[in-house]
């Protein structure tokens, strides 16, 4: 893993890296030592390590919770190269949903596929995180919607370490299977009126955790109209089960 910067900031010291071409952001608290548990972070379709939503809420798993947070961008985002496969896929799933098709189907295929990669990526991150003092082999948990979601599925089901995960904004068309091997306790979010996966898939998908312990969180609004009180909630989940 190799450092690119290190800048402490309100009490994060926020450092980006590169780990076998995969460009990443790693938070914690300033002056931090010691193990603590670590929160892996997937972004949104078209976003990066650093949108808006990854960056609020993991400083608030930092500065509030004393936790560790990682992200990095998923293949063809942020400061990865373009993937000219996923580009093609993506560029001909935009003309068959303008054509009429329901884009539930065609999102599920094209996550099913980036998993592929995104997986093993994402364990070789956490191998080397963890490698850290101040981060050290604590508890893992997982936060990721829509995008974030149809890969952390397969990441949760594939990665033992994981304790806890926060998903949601996903369907059960490719997830199902996937789902059914997590056990670790599952908070799942859903807005009610999605126009991306309709409500009965993101029920399937929920209905298809193994879990003992796992919430429905179900919200009025869009695909991008997750509440801000959600974020309170997933503190709130991660301390319980991590902490």
């Amino acid at each position: 893993m190799r450092f690119l910067s290190a800048t402490p900031l309100d009490g994060v010291c926020e450092r980006l890296f590169v780990l076998h071409e995969i460009p990443g952001a790693l938070w914690t608290p300033e002056g931090a030592a010691g193990t603590r548990p670590l929160i892996v972070m997937g972004h949104g379709g078209g976003q990066h390590k650093k949108a808006p939503d990854i960056m609020g809420l993991a400083r608030r798993l930092v500065t509030e919770c004393g936790f560790a947070v990682v992200a990095v961008d998923v293949p063809g985002h942020g400061d990865r190269p373009v993937v000219e496969e996923y580009n093609r896929i993506a560029t001909e799933n935009q003309v068959r949903v303008e054509a009429g098709e329901e884009p539930a189907p065609l999102i599920a295929a094209l996550h099913a596929l980036v998993a592929r990669q995104t997986v093993p990526e994402w364990q070789t991150v956490l191998d080397a995180v963890q490698q850290f003092e101040h981060v050290g082999a604590g508890p893992v948990g997982y936060w990721g919607v829509s995008l974030g979601c149809g890969l952390g599925v397969p990441f949760v089901a594939a990665e033992p370490r994981v304790r806890a995960a926060v998903l949601g904004l996903g369907g059960a068309l490719a997830s199902a299977a996937d789902a059914a091997r997590i056990t670790v306790p599952v908070e799942f979010l859903v807005q009610w009126d999605d126009e991306r996966v309709p409500r009965d898939q993101s029920m399937a998908l929920f209905d298809a955790f193994a879990s003992a312990d796992k919430t429905l969180h179900a919200n009025p609004g869009k695909h991008g109209d997750i509440p801000a009180f959600e974020l309170d909630s997933t503190l709130r989940f991660f301390s319980r089960h991590l902490a």
